[in-house]
């Protein structure tokens, strides 16, 4: 079953690349009086020109060099983005350039800022380039961290940051080449779409820039990320949903499955591959092919388990990593209760089950851990084919059945689960 759905997914991104883009219309954001002294402010010339492309039967809005700041911007049907080599689209940092209204965020609806880029219902998009989205991340990042300091309590969403790019509800998307830096928040998000293709991007923000994941899959299918670059303080990769105690009962959101990362390396990050930290179904996932460097934290699996959302994480494979990060760690599988609420309700069961981990040589700080508590179970987590050096070399997961370990050398030593130290 693993199998064929990843086969669906390459056939699925093979049938978007094939598929008609948008008419062949083309309009350069000059042509509509955009000025890219980055200065001024266009985003009603950049609407214009979108707005003008649609009326035309859609086409292509091309950004030309130069630096345009604008606020925020809404894609239609049939407009694609292209971003000329060295051209610039940079975020405005004054948050009045971004007017609230009802998004998708950390798992649910609410009033909040959109992103820079935003798309609703755009099948066949086209974002693509040479160029660079630069959002305002600096005033952002420093107004939050001054508010958490302030009060502990602070959460990500009281401080309303925006992200680079938001595409919801759209089938057939591909996003390639172009580079996104300091977003204010996450860097592209994806909610309720299919058939996407994300290639070639290089996604970045630096050390002390809060909630900057770089991409997150929010309740989308067969989906292929490859041979990308992401270095973010926070997630590079996370695969979300929705949560609470009530997030089964959304009709509306659908599953995280047939999703393929592939030939990518990844920088600072607080984990290469995340599950969660709101997230209910997650299945039928591959990464493969992958690299994982740098001297900041990281850690190339993670499974965050939330005690107050019903969740099922299946069917994950990890495979042909090569790590060169002296701070990273293998694993995290454990609880997450930073904002867990249950509401009143009774404690849902979380399941985690056929996670595989194999090929993988390089050098880490530690192996991580693997931690039941509560309703969660785990089940079948194999290592298989991996050599590593750990400055701690210690493994002691807790309550896994089928726990396997198969040809796994630590510090040269080979290692057979002898050690292992199960709690009950």
């Amino acid at each position: 079953m693993n199998k064929l759905c990843l086969l669906l997914t390459s056939i699925a991104v093979i049938a978007s690349v094939m598929s008609t883009s948008a008419g062949e219309n083309e309009i350069t954001l000059t042509e509509c009086g955009a000025v890219g002294d980055g200065t001024t402010l266009n985003t009603k010339v950049i609407q214009l020109a979108i707005d003008r492309c649609t009326a035309m039967g859609g086409g292509t809005v091309i950004v030309p060099q130069g630096v345009f700041l604008t606020g925020a911007v809404f894609l239609k049907c049939g407009v694609n983005l292209h971003l000329d080599k060295d051209s610039v689209l940079r975020g405005s940092t004054n948050i009045a350039d971004y007017p609230e209204m009802q998004t998708r965020i950390e798992g649910h609806f609410q009033i909040w800022v959109p992103a820079l880029i935003n798309a609703n219902g755009v099948d066949h998009l086209r974002i693509d380039g040479d160029g660079i989205i630069q959002g305002g991340g600096k005033i952002f990042w420093d107004e939050f961290l001054r508010q958490r300091k302030a009060n502990k309590e602070t959460k990500n969403l009281d401080v309303k940051r925006p992200r680079s790019i938001f595409i919801q509800d759209s089938n057939d998307v591909q996003l390639r080449g172009i580079s996104i830096r300091d977003s204010g928040f996450w860097n592209l998000h994806l909610f309720r779409c299919q058939n996407v293709l994300v290639e070639k991007m290089d996604i970045r923000t630096p050390l002390g820039a809060p909630s900057t994941d770089g991409i997150d899959l929010d309740c989308c299918q067969n989906v292929t990320i490859q041979d990308c670059f992401i270095s973010v303080d926070d997630d590079n990769i996370a695969l979300k949903g929705s949560k609470g105690p009530s997030a089964l009962d959304e009709k509306a959101i659908p599953p995280v499955e047939n999703i393929r990362i592939s030939g990518c390396t990844f920088g600072l990050g607080n984990a290469s591959l995340t599950f969660g930290s709101e997230a209910t179904m997650v299945r039928y996932v591959v990464m493969e092919n992958c690299r994982l460097t740098g001297e900041d934290k990281n850690c190339l699996l993670s499974l965050k388990l939330r005690p107050d959302t019903e969740q099922c994480y299946e069917n994950i494979t990890v495979r042909n990593i090569k790590i060169d990060n002296p701070r990273a760690r293998l694993i995290s599988l454990a609880p997450w209760t930073q904002y867990f609420d249950l509401q009143g309700k009774p404690a849902p069961s979380q399941k985690v089950s056929n996670v595989t981990l194999s090929e993988i040589l390089g050098n880490l700080s530690d192996f991580g851990v693997i931690k039941v508590m509560g309703k969660s179970t785990i089940k079948n987590v194999t290592f298989k084919n991996i050599d590593i050096t750990l400055g701690t070399p210690a493994v002691v997961p807790k309550n896994v059945e089928g726990l396997k370990y198969d040809n796994v050398k630590i510090n040269g030593v080979s290692y057979a689960g002898d050690q292992l130290k199960i709690d009950r």
